[in-house]
């Protein structure tokens, strides 16, 4: 079993250059079946949510080569077959195979994705949107089954703005005959990406990064060369490391716009922090003011970030709150930090939090990948060691995490047990 061990009260002083954002990289990947020809996508995080999507592609019968940070796809070799549960359940974003595969082969097979277990997580909205463009939707269990003779432009709204279901309409639409709009779509930076790619490819998609979403189907969708955008959750996760412990720390690499919801927290209350053109220089303070935050779509505070964040109010003075509102099992990090000795207290989906409270190291399990980073944070300013345990959860999401934090003072370790 592999294990991170973490020695807590190291100041953190020097930079951190930010990846490849993993939630744009993970709907990439399975667009790339929609090209004719190579597709080269730079920038793409070595963690091992890109590595299981590439098993898919190459399972499938893709060409793909890894090159530094670059992956070079050729999907003219796909053999579109059914993509067994083994596969699909090692990650959610394994549902973008069903709106690329559909797009291009107008049929698909596979079973229902894996992922975090942060709550409920239905599929219901990616299928109302293939049907829509009319597929039809079958399922044997947890196989699912989406065919359709022809992909006809639809008008489609979303009862609540999925940035999974977002993409998957757009990956399913961009070869269908006519034109879709997707109304309360999702407004991500990642949204942003990921049709950045497409029209690089040949689509024709318009309003991405707005409420409403056009899709001009076309024939063909040609290879092409795209990079993947900074990661804006590794770099508030950072970035809330540096507030906890840092001595001027800087976070390279970022879009500073793409966490405007979180820095205005952090200057609410009372953070060092300097904000460049594509960096934060951050200190950790002796004294910080409560803050209240409810966690929204883009561009509202993140619900990826709340977890982390819920450290760094532990050493506020007086009472904050967290609302979150996404997803309802957020808050199973809780248990671990208060067994640290923070005072949260959770009622339905708020949690309560007052501070400030000394952190002692202790063993303490990563429930998912947001909660694993939080303990992460967590024990960085904890007196003593910190063993996490289930790890695997944080190496989905921040590659190379224990050299990335090594290299700036911290003393961490990853060990077999």
């Amino acid at each position: 079993m592999k294990v991170l061990e973490i020695t807590g009260g190291k100041d953190l002083s020097g930079t951190i250059r930010i990846s490849g954002a993993k939630n744009s990289s993970v709907a990439l990947i399975p667009a790339a079946i929609l090209a004719d020809d190579d597709v080269t996508i730079c920038n793409v995080p070595e963690i091992t949510d890109t590595d299981a999507l590439t098993e898919t592609l190459v399972y499938l019968g893709a060409e793909v080569r890894r090159a530094s940070e670059s992956i070079v796809i050729n999907p003219a070799t796909i053999e579109n077959k059914e993509i067994p549960e083994e596969q699909a359940k090692k990650l959610r974003a394994s549902y973008y195979f069903m709106g690329a595969l559909l797009g291009k082969y107008k049929h698909v097979e596979m079973f229902f994705p894996g992922g975090c277990s942060i709550g409920q997580r239905p599929i219901n909205l990616h299928l109302k949107g293939f049907e829509a463009l009319g597929a039809t939707v079958s399922h044997d269990g947890n196989k699912y089954i989406v065919d359709a003779k022809e992909l006809k432009g639809a008008n489609i709204y979303l009862d609540i703005a999925s940035v999974g279901a977002t993409i998957n309409i757009m990956l399913a639409a961009v070869k269908a005959k006519g034109r879709t709009t997707i109304d309360n779509a999702a407004k991500e930076p990642e949204i942003v990406n990921v049709a950045t790619f497409l029209n690089n490819m040949g689509a024709k998609i318009s309003g991405a990064g707005t409420s409403e979403i056009i899709i001009d189907g076309v024939n063909h969708l040609k290879g092409c060369f795209h990079e993947v955008i900074p990661d804006r959750i590794e770099a508030g996760t950072y970035t809330i490391i540096g507030a906890l412990i840092g001595n001027y720390l800087k976070i390279d690499n970022i879009i500073p716009e793409h966490l405007e919801a979180l820095t205005s927290k952090l200057i609410d209350m009372g953070v060092s922090i300097e904000i460049g053109a594509d960096y934060f220089i951050v200190n950790k303070s002796r004294s910080y003011k409560p803050v209240n935050v409810k966690t929204l779509g883009y561009p509202g505070f993140a619900t990826d970030l709340q977890q982390p964040f819920s450290v760094l109010l532990t050493q506020c003075n007086g009472k904050s709150s967290i609302t979150e509102t996404i997803w309802e099992n957020r808050f199973m990090h809780v248990p671990y930090l208060n067994k640290m000795g923070a005072n949260i207290k959770v009622e339905g989906m708020e949690a309560k939090i007052t501070g400030p409270t000394k952190l002692k190291g202790c063993e303490v399990e990563a429930t998912d990948l947001r909660a694993g980073a939080s303990l992460v944070a967590a024990a960085l300013i904890a007196d003593g060691t910190t063993t996490i345990t289930n790890i695997n959860h944080i190496l989905r999401g921040y590659e190379n995490i224990v050299e990335k934090l090594t290299d700036v003072g911290a003393k961490i370790e990853l060990k077999e047990i």
